[in-house]
C-alpha cells in the first residue's frame, strides 16, 4: 500500500468515527428531550452514563489524528483535515455534554412536578437535529453550500429561545413559588441554544477546511 492510500485508508476511519460521535450526540439529545416532557428520570440518569462513552469515543479520535499528523506529517489541505477533525470532534463533545445537561434539569426537576414544558424546547431541539445532519453531510462532502445554510438555521432557534425567555419570565412573574423550576426549563432551552452555536462552529471550520480562511456564519 502506497504512502498516499495509507493516508486516505486512516482519514476514512477517522471520518467514520467522527460520524459515530455524532449520531451518539444526536441520540443524546433527543433522548434528553424526551426525557424532560416525559418526567423520565431513569432515562435522565442513563444519558449522564452513557456520556462517558462519547468522551471516550472523543478521546480516540484525537488520539488518531495526531498519531496520523505525527507519523505521515501532512501539510496544507491535508494537515487542515487533521486539525478541522480535533475540532469537530471536540464540538461533538460539547454538544453531548449538553444533552447531558438537560438530562441533570430533568433529575432536578423530578417526577412530580407541574409545570408546563414549552413546545418551543421541542421545536429548538428538532431544529438542532436537523442542523447536526446537515453539518456531517457537509464535513462529509467538504461542502461549503451546506455549511452556510447552518446560520440560518441556527438564527431560527436563536429566536425561538428569545421568545422561551420572555415566556418563562411571564411564567415567573404570574407563579413566583414556581421560579426554580421555570429556571430549569430556562437552562434546557440554553443548553439547546448553546448545542446548536457548536454546529456553527462545524459548519465553520468546514469553510475553513475547503478555503483556508475563516467564515463568521452568524453575521
Amino acid at each position: 500500500m502506497t504512502f498516499r492510500m495509507q493516508f486516505e485508508e486512516d482519514l476514512n476511519t477517522l471520518r467514520d468515527h467522527i460520524k459515530e460521535l455524532a449520531i451518539g450526540t444526536k441520540k443524546a439529545l433527543r433522548r434528553s428531550v424526551d426525557a424532560l416532557y416525559n418526567k423520565d428520570i431513569h432515562t435522565a440518569r442513563e444519558i449522564m452514563e452513557d456520556d462517558s462513552e462519547l468522551d471516550a469515543k472523543e478521546e480516540q479520535i484525537n488520539e488518531e489524528a495526531i498519531l496520523m499528523i505525527a507519523k505521515q506529517q501532512p501539510v496544507a489541505t491535508d494537515l487542515r483535515r487533521l486539525i478541522i477533525a480535533l475540532k469537530i470532534s471536540s464540538d461533538l463533545e460539547r454538544m453531548a455534554d449538553h444533552a447531558t445537561n438537560i438530562a441533570k434539569a430533568t433529575i432536578h426537576l423530578g417526577e412530580d412536578h407541574t409545570i408546563h414544558v414549552s413546545p418551543e424546547i421541542q421545536e429548538m431541539a428538532d431544529v438542532a437535529l436537523d442542523m447536526l445532519d446537515l453539518s456531517i453531510k457537509a464535513f462529509e462532502n467538504e461542502d461549503i453550500t451546506l455549511a452556510k445554510k447552518l446560520g440560518e438555521m441556527d438564527d431560527i432557534i436563536d429566536n425561538k429561545y428569545g421568545s422561551l425567555i420572555r415566556e418563562m419570565l411571564e411564567q415567573t412573574a404570574v407563579n413566583p413559588e414556581q421560579i426554580q423550576h421555570v429556571m430549569q426549563m430556562a437552562f434546557s432551552a440554553r443548553f439547546i441554544e448553546r448545542f446548536a452555536d457548536h454546529i456553527t462552529n462545524i459548519g465553520e471550520n468546514i469553510f475553513y477546511l475547503v478555503k483556508g480562511k475563516t467564515y463568521d456564519l452568524n453575521d
